[in-house]
């Protein structure tokens, strides 16, 4: 457990120029406390029964406290950084990849009350800029970006970087 908590704020030290320490990263930074906090949640609502209660109440008190609000049923994967966090919503099918950076007010939102995979994947190494909303069942692929302000309702592939409403590629 130690090891991850070390990883992840090495990871967001690296990724944030403002950070004047591993210290103040480790004390003062909400994206990251909302994920430590996500994955207290994750291991309840895995659990099953009861315990998925307790991981809709944790996952509540971690948004009351950092303005972050993640399912505790979504997949995330290791070193995922939120910068700055407020507003940041991560919904119940969504899956996020390894060192993955999002900014605030990133929504990953569903596109139907259906109960089938309807957030969105983002794989590895993506960058996601501050308030671009992903909608539906859709994949952002490997160290791809998308702008801020962006709104995204189909696949990015690997690399592609993706702006505008509705986005479209860049590069």
């Amino acid at each position: 457990m130690f090891e991850r908590v070390r990883k992840d704020v090495r990871a967001m030290a690296e990724r944030d120029p403002a950070a004047k320490g591993r210290l103040e990263v480790l004390l003062c930074y909400s994206g990251l406390h909302a994920v430590w906090g996500y994955r207290l949640a994750h291991r309840c609502w895995n659990r099953g029964g009861g315990f998925r209660l307790l991981a809709r109440l944790i996952s509540h008190l971690v948004r009351w406290l950092t303005g972050v609000e993640i399912h505790p049923a979504a997949e995330l994967g290791r070193r995922v950084t939120i910068d700055h966090g407020m507003g940041v919503v991560v919904g119940e099918t969504a899956e996020i990849g390894d060192d993955v950076h999002m900014y605030h007010g990133v929504t990953l939102g569903g596109d139907t009350n259906e109960p089938v995979k309807r957030h969105p994947t983002v794989e590895d190494g993506a960058q996601l800029g501050a308030n671009a909303t992903l909608l539906g069942d859709i994949t952002i692929g490997e160290d791809a970006a998308v702008g801020a302000g962006s709104v995204v309702t189909s696949d990015v592939p690997d690399g592609a970087t993706v702006v505008g409403v509705p986005a479209e590629r860049v590069d």
